[in-house]
């Protein structure tokens, strides 16, 4: 889908799980269609979104980056973790399908521009067993610091919702759908601010050689 006026195009790209997907919510209010027409504000702006529910991270690498590639994205979101964190996926697994993932993109693109939400707080959901949610909550911990650290070292932007909305979800149950896992429309739109400031600083960050 295109939004957006004018000569300045941009292809925007999202990979990612269920909450890329918009499972929960409107899709129309969702994390891809408002980060969409927030990019478009001053732009033409093109976006493919290839999430799939259910998708960890080496579902990315192995299911969705290929038809990315071909599309040699100008901005990309990758909205993925969660199902890493509750299927207790080796973090050291993750880290390398998320290198190898910005690796082809930046093969295709040299320039690149590339966002990583890491995983919503996996402790918060009223789904999650309470003997388990503890868990959860470390786990995600420790999967969004070796984001945060592949970010800093690759040149990624990490957009924190953990950090920013987990709180939220911990006193407010009615930010959840009634799966009681994922966000419903409210839920959602916690993270939007976040993503919406984490990919206008991607945007801003100059191109280097090799990028």
């Amino acid at each position: 889908m295109t939004l957006g006026t004018g000569d300045r195009l941009l292809t925007y790209v999202i990979l990612g799980d269920s909450t890329a997907a918009g499972v929960g919510g409107s899709y129309d209010s969702g994390i891809a269609m408002a980060t969409t027409a927030a990019l478009a504000g001053d732009r033409r702006v093109t976006m493919t979104n290839f999430a799939v529910s259910g998708a960890r991270m080496n579902d990315v690498l192995e299911n969705q980056v290929p038809a990315a590639e071909r599309l040699r994205a100008d901005l990309v979101l990758i909205s993925a973790g969660a199902n890493d964190v509750t299927h207790l996926t080796a973090i050291r697994s993750v880290r390398r399908d998320l290198r190898a993932i910005v690796h082809r993109l930046r093969a295709a693109n040299p320039g690149a521009k590339i966002v990583i939400t890491g995983s919503p707080d996996m402790g918060a959901p009223p789904r999650i067993p309470k003997l388990l949610r503890g868990l959860a909550s470390r786990r995600t911990t420790s999967m969004n610091r070796m984001m945060k650290e592949v970010a800093s070292t690759d040149r990624l932007v990490f957009a924190p919702i953990a950090e920013v909305t987990g709180p939220l979800f911990r006193r407010d149950h009615t930010l959840f759908a009634d799966d009681r896992f994922h966000p419903n429309e409210r839920g959602y739109a916690t993270w939007i601010p976040v993503l919406n400031g984490a990919l206008a600083e991607a945007l801003s960050l100059p191109r280097r050689a090799g990028f």
